[in-house]
């Protein structure tokens, strides 16, 4: 087995496994606060684009990780949809739908190489946004953002091993997009847990009394 077959297999189980966290963590609370359904439709788009760049460079490996990757994130729009979030909150996931079509359409390969390695720019901001401006991230998975930063580096090294400026420069923007949002979700974390002991110390503050 060599070293481009090896790192296609890590790659695929770590594109259809780094949404499962969020999703998992839908299903489970049933609704889905501090969660941008903007971000996961327009990574669903992306992850679609990057599929078709794939077969269109004759990359299978980025075609079955980023196709599996796109199904998950259907998946989880169509969850957030259901427990709380609002097709109102679509602003990029639509113009990015248009641009990938338009460049793809007209230049191929090469028009999906322009806009691609931007693309994860438009698909994790929404959710920079929500999760500085939403007070309750409860719904946000940690574990995901976390996933999220590995595949960056993972596939930021394969662009290095491939030359493949593309690759390099979207996964430089994804390992730190995901960064940023797994520190929000931590500073969230550390603030419930403050809170929840402040509570807490209150309660046995009055039972001795």
């Amino acid at each position: 087995m060599d070293g481009i077959t090896l790192f296609g297999i890590v790659s695929t189980v770590l594109g259809v496994t780094r949404a499962m966290p969020q999703l998992i963590r839908l299903l489970r609370a049933r609704h889905a606060h501090g969660v941008s359904v903007d971000s996961a439709t327009t990574s669903m788009i992306v992850s679609s684009g990057w599929a078709v760049y794939g077969l269109l460079t004759h990359q299978p490996v980025i075609s079955i990780a980023s196709g599996a990757s796109g199904i998950l994130f259907a998946v989880i729009t169509l969850s957030a949809l259901q427990f709380g979030r609002r097709l109102k909150e679509l602003k990029i996931a639509p113009v990015w739908l248009a641009v990938l079509l338009v460049l793809g359409g007209i230049g191929g390969a090469t028009g999906l190489s322009i806009v691609l390695p931007i693309s994860v720019l438009a698909a994790n901001s929404p959710q920079v946004w929500v999760a500085c401006r939403e007070s309750n991230l409860a719904d946000l998975s940690l574990g995901t953002w976390l996933l999220s930063m590995t595949e960056g580096l993972l596939w930021g090294g394969y662009g290095l091993v491939q030359q493949d400026m593309a690759v390099l420069v979207n996964n430089t923007f994804q390992l730190t997009t995901s960064a940023i949002i797994a520190a929000f979700k931590l500073a969230h974390m550390a603030k419930t847990a403050k809170q929840s002991k402040a509570v807490l110390q209150v309660v046995g503050d009055r039972r001795r009394f």
